[in-house]
């Protein structure tokens, strides 16, 4: 009697059957170690991106509609680039960059994916 399951010699326990249509990828410790530090230097970039992105934008948004933004030590050299600054055309053009530096930040946060 000849069963399939059973192809072993008397006494020993039975091989289990892998399916022979997975493959199997053996990867060697370092190897492995250098994909888990590569895959986890990936994630600390994205979040650092997605960080320093969502911050400079909140400034940018906030920042020109204080005194700071005119009053200050640079500015106080230069009256021409004083009245550039404290247009409100020119404030409102550094907001909807922050706007879009927030919105950049946030896609790039929700399309991660990692590579396999």
């Amino acid at each position: 009697m000849s069963d399939p399951m059973f192809s072993g010699a008397p006494g020993k326990a039975p091989e289990p059957q892998r399916p022979t249509d997975a493959p199997t990828i053996l990867l060697e410790p370092s190897e492995n170690r250098s994909r888990l530090v590569q895959l986890w230097m990936h994630r600390t970039s994205v979040f650092l991106f997605v960080l320093i992105s969502a911050v400079a934008g909140v400034l940018l948004i906030i920042l020109p509609w204080t005194p700071e933004w005119t009053d200050n030590y640079l500015l106080l050299s230069f009256p021409a680039l004083r009245s550039l600054v404290s247009n409100g055309f020119f404030r409102g053009f550094c907001s909807g960059l922050g706007l879009l530096d927030i919105w950049i930040g946030f896609w790039e946060a929700l399309h991660y994916h990692e590579h396999q």
